[in-house]
């Protein structure tokens, strides 16, 4: 695997506590919200509560078998023969329970099913997390477009005052009120969207209502070696300790299935009573497992390997989507910084402005100016979205 180097925008609150070597993570805008998500969440709540039963389940095998009980009672014939009463208590025991083995199985499919919680919750906060780079985004543009609303306002209020002093056409001040038609338009389908991502956000925080008004994306952290930060990203990824923990799992249940082809035995207590007679005494038994587990050892060999087989390609597979997530987002930021150099460099909505009210340029030279201006900032705030969903996906990975 060779070397490369990306830089990625964190959102810490998906990985609580964590750090890429001794770099703490920051956020990106105000993500507090996805603490609230993941404490407010319906399906995360749900998924709680199915771990919490799975995980008893999964130690409620690891016990002793039941004791059996056990009385007879038998009528004699003839009747001067008399009755009999037999009374017994046995207790089986095999050496897989007597070892911890299958309390040690348990505690792996209990890490098992841990493991896919926490997988399961990573896809919610990162839901989460897109939906709030899109409202961020339609934060920043929505400051963009009412900037933009009060200079086309100007610009119909100029216009009707030129056109009552004779300075200005009725066609000239027609293409202004398009021009202002157009940039309330805007803003309004603007609103409609921030405010369907904002109720999307709401259902993933159990229908409790988020506010967030942040107009920025705020600051990047910036690893520069993608193996170390993989490789810290890995010895945590819900994912690959999945992938590890199956394969521990198996082991042990391949040990668990030849523990259970050595016998097991039981002890117990008997008695029998009769008239005039009564004999108790110790019961011992013995169980041979000869037809019962005859293939479980295969077959359990043949998972350890399966499993293993799993593991390599998880490694695999996320190391490749993280490599080409990374160039991807570190593209995507490239194109997006050039945006928005060129859109910077290329501002001059100041000079047109001076410009249309010394006559200097006709309205419509004006407004196809602006069109072209607002145009390219519409691709320089796409481009940096992409950008920051590309990193946010990136990491959640």
């Amino acid at each position: 695997m060779q070397t490369i180097y990306c830089k990625i925008l964190f959102l810490p609150l998906l990985f609580a506590g964590m750090t890429v070597g001794s770099i703490p993570v920051r956020a990106q805008g105000d993500m507090r919200f996805l603490r609230d998500v993941e404490q407010n969440n319906t399906t995360l709540k749900a998924l709680r509560e199915s771990t919490e039963a799975q995980q008893l389940a999964n130690k409620t095998g690891a016990g002793l078998p039941n004791p059996d009980v056990g009385v007879d009672y038998f009528w004699g014939a003839p009747a001067a023969t008399g009755n009999r009463t037999d009374f017994s208590l046995r207790q089986s025991f095999d050496v897989a329970t007597l070892t911890g083995m299958k309390s040690r199985a348990a505690d792996r499919q209990n890490r098992l099913v841990d493991m896919q919680f926490r997988a399961d919750r990573m896809a919610i906060l990162q839901e989460a997390a897109l939906y709030g780079v899109e409202i961020i985004y339609y934060n920043i543009l929505r400051k963009e477009l009412f900037q933009r609303l009060r200079y086309a306002e100007m610009l119909v209020d100029g216009y009707a005052k030129r056109l009552q002093n004779g300075y200005a056409t009725m066609p000239e001040y027609h293409k202004a009120k398009r021009y202002l038609s157009s940039t309330q338009g805007e803003l309004a389908r603007a609103d409609v969207e921030r405010a369907a991502l904002l109720a999307e956000l709401q259902r993933l925080n159990g229908g409790i209502t988020i506010t967030l008004d942040d107009d920025s994306y705020g600051d990047d952290l910036l690893p520069s070696d993608f193996e170390s930060w993989f490789a810290d990203v890995a010895s945590r990824h819900p994912a690959l300790e999945y992938a590890r923990q199956d394969v521990v799992y198996n082991k042990q249940n391949r040990t668990l299935n030849r523990a259970q082809n050595w016998p097991s035995f039981s002890v117990g207590f008997v008695s029998e009573q009769t008239v005039g007679q009564r004999y108790q005494g110790v019961s011992l038994g013995l169980s041979i497992p000869l037809w019962e587990n005859r293939r479980r050892v295969k077959q359990a060999a043949a998972a350890v390997r399966a499993a293993e087989a799993r593991q390599t390609d998880a490694a695999l597979q996320l190391y490749t989507r993280l490599q080409t997530a990374c160039y991807r987002a570190q593209s995507l930021r490239a194109i997006a910084a050039g945006y928005r150099q060129s859109q910077t460099s290329a501002d001059n909505t100041e000079r047109l402005q001076k410009a249309l009210d010394a006559g200097e340029i006709s309205l419509l030279e004006y407004l196809m100016e602006m069109e072209l201006y607002y145009a390219a900032l519409q691709q320089t705030l796409d481009a940096e979205r992409d950008y920051r969903k590309a990193a946010t996906l990136l990491l959640v990975y």
